[in-house]
């Protein structure tokens, strides 16, 4: 049996030689100026938008079979990534990748990078916001642990759990009311210290648990329920859907979306899209005053407290600790990794065609090499995330994971 989940645990990452691959710039990128700001996405009752939409709220199950989001043709991606085994290249993942700037002009890309794909966590930040706009965080004393957290997928490490338990008691709630669902910490020794002491894991270990007790902050600060919190129509999602189409520019009432690993709705946008709203993080020069400061505040968190936003082993905490989180990344499940490079203005997304997470971190530390946004002493600190070795069952190097030749 195959469980859905929303992040896995990182099967490493790698450095950049690209091959096949579509270089473009100069292409504008196009969104439309924000069309609602600060205030509830209020879609229609019983579908999507005003005129049936997709359909998609009548039930979880019609919005993830009527509108479906078809794969580009391989052939038309480039291989981002390979993997070796002595002098061959044994596997090789194509993918797409692309920059965009605050402007919404596309810096570079890679492959079709106007198809439609489903961040899943890698926009956890985006979903962060409503947290700090609505006063949420203010009225609960909400510092940077809290708000890394709710940027996170975290390994269920004891920093990250009991961190979690005492926000939630903060709050007046318990493990009890998150809807995320459980399972083992991805920490393997997290998880063998639990199995020796006989203790079963619980929601609380769920990579996004943090996450789940923001949404719960904001629905108790706004006086919603806090049952049913991770349903389409409940306010905390239509709110962060609001804010998906404020930083997108795009109307995603028939945006095709499905059931994330962790029960919220995920929801499709183009991958230039995902890169564009990643870039009015990293500059938020149009947005308005609330927004903005909303996303300087959770930057600044995302940044101080890397250890919290995946934890050990991961290519996001590890690569944000090598470089001093000038370059905040974050990973999602099915290959999608995000960056935000606050220093150039630019956000970059990631998706690797086959949804394989370890070629994910080296396709990215690949782009941001190749754009020259990592400089060399980074570079060369952070060879062993973006470079793994591939190991056999004796721990011996065998071969390793890196960018195809050219990219």
């Amino acid at each position: 049996m195959s469980h859905d989940r929303n992040d896995v645990p990182p099967g490493g990452s790698c450095r950049g030689h690209g091959h096949h691959h579509h270089h473009s710039h100069g292409d504008d990128h196009s969104h439309g100026d924000d069309h609602s700001h600060g205030h509830d996405h209020p879609h229609g009752q019983g579908g999507c938008g005003a005129g049936g939409g997709c359909g998609c709220a009548a039930t979880p199950e019609a919005g993830a079979a009527d509108a479906r989001v078809t794969l580009p043709d391989a052939a038309a991606n480039p291989i981002l990534i390979e993997v070796t085994r002595g002098p061959l290249a044994e596997s090789v993942h194509r993918g797409r990748a692309v920059a965009v700037g605050a402007d919404g002009h596309v810096v570079a890309s890679w492959g079709d990078h106007r198809s439609v794909v489903y961040p899943r966590s890698s926009n956890k930040a985006l979903q962060a916001l409503p947290l700090i706009e609505t006063g949420a965080a203010d009225a609960f004393g909400l510092g940077d642990a809290e708000l890394a957290l709710a940027c996170a997928s975290h390994r269920g490490e004891p920093v990250h759990t009991e961190a979690v338990a005492a926000w939630l008691a903060r709050i007046g709630l318990s493990v009890d009311d998150l809807e995320c669902g459980a399972h083992a910490p991805y920490d393997s020794p997290t998880w063998e210290a639990m199995l020796r002491r006989g203790e079963g894991f619980s929601a609380l270990h769920n990579n996004c648990s943090g996450k789940h007790t923001g949404m719960l902050t904001t629905a108790l600060h706004r006086g919603e329920p806090t049952r049913g919190y991770v349903g389409y129509q409940h306010p905390v999602q239509q709110r962060i859907l609001g804010v998906l189409e404020q930083m997108t520019g795009l109307d995603l009432s028939r945006a095709p979306w499905g059931i994330d690993g962790c029960s919220i709705p995920t929801i499709g946008v183009p991958l230039d899209s995902l890169a564009f709203a990643m870039a009015r993080l990293a500059d938020p020069v149009d947005l308005p005053a609330r927004r903005a400061e909303a996303a300087a505040r959770l930057l600044r968190a995302w940044g101080a407290r890397p250890d919290l936003v995946g934890g050990s082993g991961t290519f996001d905490t590890g690569f944000m600790q090598a470089t001093g989180s000038r370059i905040l990344v974050k990973s999602g499940a099915e290959g999608v990794c995000c960056a935000v490079v606050p220093e150039a203005g630019i956000g970059i997304a990631v998706k690797i065609d086959d949804g394989t997470g370890r070629a994910a971190g080296p396709a990215m530390a690949a782009v941001l090499r190749r754009l020259d946004l990592i400089d060399e002493a980074d570079w060369e600190r952070v060879q062993a995330l973006v470079r793994p070795p591939v190991l056999n069952r004796r721990e011996l190097a065998v071969g390793e994971v890196r960018a195809a030749p050219g990219f």
